[in-house]
């Protein structure tokens, strides 16, 4: 029986985890009070049972203190039983900004402000964080790129190591992105801009691929980019890293930012042992 455990912040996406692993054949179980979790799993892992994947939910409540749920899963562990955690998470603006959409009240922060009850989340979730064997932090996927990591690690078992990078292009004269990791400068190769029929188009199109990919420099660039980031990657997850931003930025993030992005996600995709998305922060400005 594969038994996981799902937990992590309050709006970090647990629940929509949980259902997507509903779909996916799990038998999930959310909000079960700590004293029916031992009983639960003896059940669910009885010789003869029928169901082989199980999630367990598992979240932080005002009436009960969270120690006493680590109680129980380090029991289980040493009664036997065999599980994986998964930590969902975000980072702090993005968990505020969820609450307030949603205008729901943090559990932590019934009397209080949302931040309060963030921070003290985190704190009270800080051991079993360390002790996950999968974090997902949601702040910047999209509800598919949370299934297709979710099917990666779940359904096609692939190894996975907590690490998501995105590769990103964007436009200097729309600023430096604020969650970037590494940024590159692409403003030496020449400008699609100045040639009327690639003006209006962007480096998603054939046309300007094929423009920016015509001098060598560009072709030099990826490869070269490409070799320090296949290095760059094991070290960051060795050191536990969860999040890497790689910003490839030129004038306007249309043309040549595009294209050279585009290229860098077909050199890493598929690779293994991380996930990894492509975004284009600038592509549709002054359209």
């Amino acid at each position: 029986m594969r038994f996981v455990v799902v937990t992590g912040m309050s709006g970090g996406g647990k629940s929509t985890a949980l259902r997507m692993l509903e779909d996916a054949g799990f038998y999930c179980v959310d909000n079960l009070p700590v004293l029916l979790i031992e009983k639960f799993v003896e059940l669910i892992a009885s010789p003869g049972g029928e169901v082989t994947k199980v999630a367990l939910g598992l979240d932080v409540r005002a009436d009960q203190a969270f120690r006493e749920v680590q109680e129980v899963l380090e029991k289980l562990k040493q009664n036997g039983y065999v599980f994986e955690i998964l930590f969902m998470e975000a980072n702090d603006r993005t968990l505020l900004k969820r609450y307030k959409e949603t205008r729901r009240m943090h559990p932590l922060s019934l009397d209080g402000r949302i931040e309060d009850g963030i921070h003290k989340e985190r704190e009270i979730l800080n051991d079993i964080r360390e002790k996950a064997d999968y974090v997902i932090d949601t702040t910047n996927l999209l509800t598919r790129e949370l299934k297709e990591e979710l099917n990666r690690i779940f359904i096609q078992n692939e190894e996975y190591n907590s690490l998501m990078v995105t590769v990103l292009s964007f436009g200097f004269k729309y600023g430096i992105p604020a969650d970037a990791d590494l940024v590159f400068d692409v403003r030496f190769l020449p400008n699609p801009f100045y040639i009327e029929e690639l003006k209006h188009k962007t480096g998603n199109e054939k046309e300007v691929q094929d423009y920016v990919m015509s001098f060598p420099e560009a072709h030099i660039f990826i490869e070269k980019l490409a070799d320090m980031v296949r290095f760059l990657i094991p070290n960051y997850i060795k050191e536990g890293k969860y999040q890497l931003v790689i910003a490839i930025g030129c004038t306007g993030g249309k043309h040549r930012s595009v294209t050279l992005a585009n290229k860098l996600y077909e050199e890493m995709k598929n690779k293994g042992g991380y996930g990894i998305k492509i975004a284009h922060r600038d592509v549709g400005q002054g359209i």
